[in-house]
């Protein structure tokens, strides 16, 4: 009886085994981007791919997603330091919930967003040195900026006239300029919110769960 309801407290080195792996392939992929971009883009910033909807856009940016970041350096260097303690955190929960988690998606989940988010520390650590004679900013380590290239400005049109302060303004969708550690990061939050409760389930199940794991 008291075998069926302990919950396993050390970390379970085989359900992280996939997220791990994926956690370097996305690191992997996104860098390998973001290099290709800053070597071959630099005098040729945009490349359409599919047609006006889909094209390569070099662009770079001082901080968070999709293009938004804090104004100033001290606020460079706020959001950078944010990212390190999130990633540190973030891991020591992703060991932590191996052993506890009902479902191991959402330790996938959780391992696409610490990607996404050590993918864009790399960028704003170590851009501003590995990129020194080609970049158009003075950087330094923790002073680089996020390298960012997909857009999907899928159409364009006009607020409806009817529409309060945006009447008659042009609009374009989609219009963010992301990469892929960006897309890491939104799908793992994305997922846990549409998936919340089947990867949060009752305190019961999940120790009948790892309970039954233990028996194998």
């Amino acid at each position: 009886m008291e075998k069926a309801n302990k919950v396993k407290k050390e970390v379970n080195w085989k359900r992280l085994a996939f997220p791990l792996m994926l956690m370097a392939l996305v690191l992997i992929i996104d860098q390998f981007f973001k290099y290709w971009v800053k070597i071959n883009m630099t005098d040729n910033p945009v490349i359409p791919i599919a047609g006006d909807w889909f094209k390569l856009n070099f662009t770079e940016n001082n901080g968070m997603a999709f293009g938004l970041e804090i104004p100033g350096l001290y606020g460079k260097l706020v959001l950078t330091l944010f990212r390190i303690v999130f990633v540190i955190l973030g891991f020591l929960y992703l060991l932590k919930q191996s052993a506890v988690a009902y479902k191991s998606g959402f330790l996938i989940c959780v391992s696409l967003i610490i990607a996404g988010a050590l993918g864009n520390i790399v960028d704003s650590v170590f851009y501003g040195v590995w990129f020194k004679e080609i970049n158009y900013y003075d950087g330094g380590y923790f002073y680089g900026r996020v390298v960012d290239m997909l857009h999907f400005p899928m159409f364009s049109g006009t607020y409806p006239s009817w529409i309060p302060k945006l009447g008659g303004d042009s609009f374009t969708f989609f219009s963010p300029v992301f990469n892929i550690a960006d897309t890491a990061i939104s799908t793992g939050v994305i997922s846990i919110f549409v998936f919340q409760k089947r990867y949060f389930p009752h305190k019961e199940e999940v120790k009948v769960e790892v309970a039954s794991e233990e028996e194998e």
